[in-house]
């Protein structure tokens, strides 16, 4: 314990504690601040109209990650390295929301062509371009500039006063279930609102000059980011992919109880992610300029602490699943208990696998391997859906779900074990 204690005492590491704080302010705006919305908005849309705009959020989720394409890790990775370079990080910037741009308007015609001539989303096209606005905003949104150079708490600031906007303007505007088309377009004027200034000062406060970025600076971020990118589609496969597949195979009551619980999880996934990202820039510079068997000792310290912390929020999770969905969402929502019970072992494996995958595994730069681990459970996750919904609706793709999450942190701690880097057996490392 008494290491534990010291592991914040050096000016680098009390810059790693600052970050974590602002960041621990950004998962509060991201995912518990909604929490404050989501009782109401499920009390006044009922379950029909609010997972109608919950699965609008999973649709336009895949448009999230297909523009981000991986930069909230490479690009970081590459800031963290040069962050003293003023030249370096204003290509790297140019080059990178050029990128963001293009991705984001070929997003729009996609999700376009999609509303005009697939039936299930043509009812409501309205409300799914309306959502789209999230993706503007969070193209817009510079998380990897800040995260990269350690100056999170402009992202917390920002999104707190985003998250504040949308909060207020719903209890304003939303009061019964026609209102329900207001939902996405206040949703996207808050993320597009934190976009607009987190450029403006993105581009004031770290003296960014804009430039056109060479061909060859946009095939290196793109092959930089392709890994991620990859891995952030299968990712994406065992999470917004539940959703959507929930609601392509059955209907929107049955979205609504699941995305009740699995925002939850969301939410305590959102406590685990300050250590996370305040620790992968300093462990990628320490990985590229120290020696790794140093950068191995940390890891394991910083495993214990996330090992402790998961367990005590998937119990948490796992004994007052009931209260927690009953005294925040009535009892029109108790469907939602189980779910909340099943999926209470994700933050568990989810605070394990962030270690082992982007902590160790993509700092040791065993890229394809995290790749190739995310995208074969993200397989999993989709066969195993699509049969246990057959089979058990939304109790069948919870189960998906964990049972996703679970192999996926074995099957990264197995790798690790072979490569010679024992995370837990103090006494080898021998990296191969």
């Amino acid at each position: 314990m008494l290491k534990l204690k010291n592991i914040f005492k050096s000016k680098e590491y009390k810059r790693i504690l600052e970050n974590m704080i602002s960041l621990t302010g950004l998962q509060f705006a991201s995912y518990i601040l909604p929490l404050i919305t989501l009782p109401y908005l499920t009390l006044v849309l009922g379950p029909e109209k609010f997972g109608l705009t919950q699965y609008a959020i999973s649709l336009i989720t895949y448009f999230q990650f297909f523009t981000d394409y991986g930069f909230n890790l490479s690009a970081t990775r590459e800031l963290a390295i040069c962050r003293d370079d003023n030249q370096k990080i204003s290509q790297i910037f140019s080059s990178v929301m050029f990128i963001k741009l293009c991705l984001c308007i070929l997003s729009f015609i996609i999700l376009l062509l999609i509303v005009m001539f697939i039936p299930k989303f043509n009812e409501d096209s309205y409300v799914y371009i309306l959502t789209f606005g999230m993706v503007i905003g969070y193209m817009l949104f510079p998380t990897w500039l800040f995260q990269g150079l350690e100056y999170m708490r402009y992202t917390s600031i920002l999104n707190i006063i985003g998250k504040i906007v949308f909060t207020v303007l719903i209890f304003i505007f939303i009061h019964d279930t026609t209102d329900y088309m207001l939902v996405p377009l206040i949703n996207s004027l808050g993320y597009i609102l934190v976009g607009i200034l987190g450029i403006y000062i993105a581009l004031t406060k770290f003296n960014i000059k804009i430039t056109i970025p060479s061909i060859r600076d946009i095939k290196y971020h793109l092959r930089e980011g392709w890994y991620v990118f990859i891995s952030t589609i299968a990712i994406n496969m065992y999470t917004t992919t539940n959703t959507f597949l929930l609601g392509l195979l059955t209907n929107n009551t049955l979205v609504g109880y699941y995305s009740i619980a699995e925002k939850i999880i969301l939410a305590v996934n959102g406590l685990l992610n300050p250590i996370s990202q305040a620790l992968y820039p300093f462990i990628s510079r320490t990985v590229k300029t120290d020696d790794k068997t140093r950068s191995i000792e940390f890891i394991r310290k910083i495993t214990k602490i996330m090992t402790l912390v998961g367990i005590v929020l998937s119990a948490g999770l796992f004994i007052f699943a009931k209260p927690i969905i009953l005294l925040l969402f009535g009892q029109s929502y108790v469907n939602s208990v189980i779910i909340l019970q099943i999926i209470s072992i994700v933050p568990l494996a989810v605070s394990l696998s962030t270690v082992f995958g982007v902590e160790t595994m993509l700092t040791f730069n065993y890229k394809k391997a995290f790749t190739s681990i995310v995208m074969i459970g993200g397989i999993i996750d989709i066969v195993l859906g699509i049969i246990l919904i057959t089979l058990m609706k939304e109790i069948g793709i919870a189960i998906s779900f964990a049972t996703t999450e679970i192999f996926i942190t074995i099957a990264m701690f197995i790798f690790l074990q072979r490569k010679g880097i024992k995370i837990i057996n103090r006494n080898h490392t021998k990296l191969s």
